[in-house]
């Protein structure tokens, strides 16, 4: 579906071309093209595949940035030539706290106004007290909250937790809440749609929620997770102090590569304190998996993920539940 317009789009985002890629697509609008297929079938895909082309180091940050923000404005320019009046109520349109990646939300946002509900869209990162303000002075029907990586979880549940106390229920979406929206149900969100679409037919069907799940968070009750997060950065000390150990070379690296080693470390700690927040070993390995394609694609053998696997694994030794998901992602990385 659309797979040649898909082609041409990518091709545009990756010149940087904001005129040609507006042109495009509203031209395909004015050829009769729905603005929802556009925006769920073009738009969304090919944003896939910007990230994709930056995961595999086939395009830079700066690459990846510019064809986002090209991305956003073919948006903004197709809101502009499809004013709907609204039929149905409120709904609020959100980032978690700290969550950056804007793109998905909005485009929840389009779909839900094309489809007649009055919508807001807040943006990427609203902190939650403004957020819970702005609840109370609006009083919408549903607050939907997008969430990207799971990393962001703890601070999706804080957030989660302060809209439902308005008395407005929460819809949740995006990938950080897992393919089946598995993590969301563990934070006590009262739905989950994996996209655009199914957010707006789960309104449409049934909203509120009648039986709303209760957050299944009782191992919380022990101190690993906040003591886990207070260590990061000495784990991610020991863990780089044991790559230079194996790998003296190390000893030569450029700044920027320094950086982007410790980066990396501290993305694996911060995973590893999602996967016992929530308690779920899939959360870490499948960021691990991720991970190895990253470093595939740095020309870095994926075995080396053992290294400070191991280095967190041998300081956490009173840590149980973290040392179980650190030996399913050794598993992994050593299959």
């Amino acid at each position: 579906m659309l797979t040649a317009e898909r082609e041409k789009l990518f091709a545009l985002l990756g010149n940087a071309d904001e005129r040609g890629a507006t042109a495009f697509v509203l031209d395909l609008f004015e050829d009769g093209t729905a603005a929802e297929h556009l925006l769920l079938d073009l738009v969304a895909p090919v944003q896939v595949q910007v990230g994709e082309y930056w995961a595999t180091n086939r395009w830079s940050v700066a690459q990846e940035h510019a064809a986002t923000h090209i991305s956003e404005r073919v948006v903004a320019a197709l809101s502009t030539r499809t004013p709907v009046a609204p039929t149905r109520g409120h709904v609020v349109v959100s980032c978690m706290d700290g969550e950056w990646h804007a793109l998905a939300a909005r485009l929840v946002a389009e779909v839900l106004r094309l489809r007649g509900w009055r919508t807001t869209f807040l943006g990427a990162s609203v902190p939650a007290a403004h957020l819970v303000s702005y609840l109370h002075q609006e009083g919408p029907d549903a607050v939907a909250l997008s969430c990207a990586l799971p990393v962001r979880l703890p601070h999706a549940h804080r957030m989660v937790e302060t809209c439902q106390r308005t008395g407005v229920p929460v819809l949740v979406g995006g990938r950080g809440f897992g393919p089946d929206g598995r993590w969301a149900r563990v934070l006590g969100a009262a739905g989950w749609a994996p996209g655009a679409r199914e957010a707006a037919e789960l309104l449409e069907r049934r909203w509120p929620p009648e039986d709303p799940p209760r957050a299944e968070l009782d191992h919380l009750v022990d101190d690993e997770y906040p003591t886990l997060v207070k260590r990061r950065e000495e784990l991610v000390d020991l863990a780089l102090a044991a790559l230079h150990g194996e790998f003296p070379a190390m000893a030569r690296y450029a700044e920027r590569q320094v950086e982007a080693t410790v980066e990396d470390l501290g993305h694996l700690a911060d995973f590893l304190s999602a996967a016992v927040y929530v308690q779920d070993s899939q959360l870490f390995t499948d960021f691990l998996a991720w991970m190895t394609t990253i470093l595939h694609a740095r020309h870095v053998p994926p075995t080396s993920l053992t290294i400070p696997l191991r280095a967190y694994w041998d300081a956490l030794y009173d840590f149980p539940r973290a040392r179980g998901h650190l030996e399913a992602g050794l598993a992994l990385v050593q299959s």
